[in-house]
């Protein structure tokens, strides 16, 4: 069962903490599948293995029934599974520094993303432009981590531009309103944007970072049920190879679940690397994953956002993923 996605929007962006949703992990439903609440952010990335899931039905398959809740990061579903409100969530990598603290289990890498973006009002045209001035940032995101990339790489730090910490709807309506000459945001969000400032300027993406990988990723409690994470696991793997053999109709379903317009879930597509789960297996067993994470390991200590950047194996539960996807 799904709950419908506009009514569950504005509760769970004021906070995770005021999640409402019914039934308990395991609880079964009417017809006797396991109810699992699962949060996603309203984008392909989020969206589009839950859409295909339901499509082919491939929760029944495991015996599971999904009630999905919309989020408007990271973070809040990090917050969400420590509270017992979610059993799984979606997050990019700019949030990774969370599981890496011990918040949180990756499950399943998801795709490799360069949706990451440090835009500006029209007239300031690279990084250096923004210094003493005001720029919005959802802290403990991909967006916030695309801003701290592009500082570094001008020579400059926090303490050369105005932070202001904002969540992204904040961001967008005080980006188009003025009230923020920059901002480190994420597409299709950046659209939203466009679509009233269309002369804003792209100052640093993290596509121009071709030496790191951005992975985005499921996750599940740091303390969980071994047995669910394996069925869920293999729900996302087999959504995953559809979502690969059938990319235009994976952005269709995408488009269902998310209300909105095929062209624009197209475009948040054309952001996104997919890979097969037989690749993604592969490169957790060669450790390819692991030295993903690692090097955002190392990049959010750099940030303090850790004191020590951990081993990938402690929080990716790789050998779960590959055993899933064997059996």
């Amino acid at each position: 069962m799904r709950l419908p996605q506009r009514a569950l929007t504005a509760a769970v962006t004021v906070s995770a903490l005021a999640l409402s949703v019914s039934g308990c992990s395991g609880d079964p439903s009417s017809d006797g599948a396991s109810t699992v609440r699962f949060g996603y952010i309203s984008d392909y990335n989020g969206a589009s293995l839950l859409a295909i899931a339901d499509q082919q039905g491939l929760w029944k398959e495991e015996g599971l029934d999904p009630e999905y809740s919309t989020f408007t990061n990271g973070p809040l579903q990090i917050q969400a599974l420590g509270s017992g409100n979610l059993d799984f969530g979606y997050i990019g990598p700019g949030a990774m520094w969370l599981p890496a603290s011990g918040k949180a289990k990756v499950v399943a890498v998801n795709t490799l993303a360069r949706a990451d973006r440090v835009i500006a009002q029209p007239g300031i045209t690279s990084i250096k432009d923004l210094e003493g001035k005001k720029v919005g940032v959802p802290e403990g995101t991909s967006g916030a981590m695309a801003l701290d990339l592009a500082l570094r790489k001008a020579g400059m730090s926090d303490e050369d531009i105005e932070k202001v910490p904002m969540d992204p709807s904040t961001v967008v309506s005080a980006f188009v309103s003025g009230q923020i000459d920059g901002a480190g945001l994420w597409y299709p969000l950046i659209d939203n944007i466009k679509a009233k400032k269309p002369d804003l300027n792209e100052v640093a993406s993290t596509a121009d970072f071709k030496d790191r990988a951005f992975p985005t990723a499921f996750v599940a409690p740091a303390k969980s049920d071994a047995k669910l994470n394996t069925k869920v696991v293999k729900v996302l793997q087999r959504a995953n190879d559809w979502r690969a053999a059938h990319p235009d109709e994976a952005i269709d379903a995408a488009a269902s679940l998310l209300e909105v317009d095929r062209a624009k879930v197209a475009a948040d597509a054309a952001n996104v690397e997919t890979l097969s789960t037989a690749d993604l297996v592969a490169r957790t067993e060669d450790g390819t994953v692991a030295g993903w994470l690692d090097g955002l390991g190392e990049f959010f200590v750099d940030t303090g956002q850790l004191k020590k950047a951990p081993a990938a194996g402690t929080y990716y539960e790789g050998d779960l993923y590959t055993k899933a996807y064997k059996k």
